[in-house]
C-alpha cells in the first residue's frame, strides 16, 4: 500500500485528532484554521484511504482491575506455516494479549499482556503453554509506564 502525501494541515488534523478523537468538525477547523466543510471532507478523505482505521476510548487498565502489565516473549518449536497460523489465531483469540508482534532476535513473538493479578496470568500463560507449537515463554513484568499509547510522530 502507498504512503500518502500529506500537507501541513493535514498532519495538524490527524495530529489533533490522536490527541482527542472527540472533537468536533468545528473544533478541529479552528484549530487548524480552515473552514468546517474542506476540514470535514479531509476527515473523510483519511478514513475513507485507510489513515484512520477507526475511532476508541482508551481505557484506564487500573480501574478496571487490569493493573498487571507483562511483556512475554516466545520462541516456537518450528515455523511452518500451519503451526505459525495457528499460534497467531490462538493469540488474537486471548483478550489478556493487547499487542503481539513477530520481532528478530532469539524470540519469534512479543507479546503484551494485562492481567488483574498473578493468578490470572498464571492460568493465561500455562493456557498459552499448552500450545504444541510454543517452545519457550519468557516473562518481564512492567514495573511503570514512562510511556503509553503515544501518537504516531507526523
Amino acid at each position: 500500500m502507498p504512503t500518502v502525501k500529506l500537507d501541513r494541515i493535514d498532519r495538524q488534523l490527524l495530529d489533533a485528532l490522536q490527541q482527542d478523537a472527540r472533537l468536533t468538525t468545528a473544533e478541529l477547523s479552528e484549530r487548524v484554521s480552515l473552514s468546517p466543510s474542506p476540514c470535514a471532507r479531509r476527515v473523510r478523505r483519511f478514513e475513507q484511504e485507510g489513515l484512520i482505521e477507526g475511532y476508541r476510548a482508551h481505557l484506564n487498565k487500573d480501574r478496571l482491575d487490569l493493573g498487571i502489565t507483562i511483556f512475554v516473549q516466545v520462541r516456537l518449536s518450528q515455523h511452518r506455516d500451519a503451526l505459525v497460523e495457528q499460534f497467531e489465531l490462538a493469540v488474537k483469540d486471548m483478550p489478556e494479549v493487547i499487542n503481539c508482534h513477530t520481532v528478530s532476535g532469539a524470540f519469534d513473538y512479543l507479546l503484551q499482556v494485562v492481567s488483574a493479578d498473578l493468578k490470572g496470568y498464571e492460568q493465561w500463560v500455562r493456557r498459552l503453554q499448552k500450545l504444541p507449537m510454543v517452545n519457550t515463554v519468557d516473562s518481564s513484568f512492567a514495573i511503570r509506564a514512562v510511556k503509553e499509547n503515544g501518537p504516531l510522530p507526523l
